[in-house]
């Protein structure tokens, strides 16, 4: 899981509270995961990834909404009704390359502008999640 922000001055300690914490983290996590799959489900430069997933989104936007509630310090949601996330197993079955990472990345960067956080929350949230992308990549390794 994520560990604490390292902000001097800041009396934030993960990136849950910062998006509002039990006051409305979880709304704004739920609109984050929302529109990351929308613009997946949209953009032709999405196109690759998104086929790699269901037809139906329902239940990868739920997984993706209760593990990023936990990841950023909220509610272990994932773990209390999946366990352990693994993220790399439950992946594995799906090739996962720089192109794949890059996608994802353009999709959630893409969703984290759209609903307008703030620039400085956009870049750590984004190298933390840039982080955990490239840890799942399977192929292309040089």
């Amino acid at each position: 899981m994520l560990n604490k922000i390292e902000d001097a001055g800041s009396n934030q300690s993960t990136f849950f509270q910062l998006l509002g914490g039990e006051n409305g983290g979880t709304e704004k996590i739920r609109d984050l995961v929302e529109t990351f799959y929308d613009i997946m489900d949209a953009d032709p430069k999405a196109a690759p990834i998104r086929a790699l997933h269901p037809a139906d989104l329902t239940s990868s936007r739920e997984k993706l909404f209760m593990f990023l509630t936990g990841w950023t310090g909220g509610p272990q949601l994932y773990i209390e009704r999946y366990g352990h996330p693994k993220l790399r197993q439950r992946h594995m079955h799906v090739a996962i390359g720089e192109a794949e990472r890059d996608q994802w990345m353009f999709c959630m960067i893409g969703a984290m502008h759209q609903l307008k956080l703030e620039d400085k929350l956009v870049q750590k949230l984004a190298a933390q999640l840039h982080a955990v992308a490239d840890f799942m990549r399977n192929q292309n390794y040089t």
